[in-house]
């Protein structure tokens, strides 16, 4: 897909990357209509225009970035094995 030159709301001008649905998915490792349900569930911006959904390249990379799993987050996950473990 093609870039094309847009003024962001905050005034800092730039190219604007779109990505398509698929391509968005693919981009992400899930299926489309994994996409749908975030888009709907309001986790990544996209934009209608006609009947054509578009995702900005920069929210896909600031979902990824905000997806991000912290370290010792996942405890939870497996108790048992922190019962046995020394201290």
């Amino acid at each position: 897909m093609t870039d094309q030159e847009n003024s962001s709301p905050s005034g800092a001008s730039g190219p604007i990357e779109w990505l398509g649905t698929a391509e968005a998915a693919r981009h992400l490792g899930i299926t489309t209509r994994t996409l749908y349900r975030l888009i709907n569930e309001g986790q990544i911006p996209a934009y209608k225009f006609g009947r054509v959904f578009r995702l900005k390249h920069s929210d896909i990379e600031q979902f990824i970035e905000d997806s991000r799993v912290e370290p010792g987050s996942l405890d939870h996950l497996y108790p048992d094995a922190r019962q046995g473990a020394p201290e």
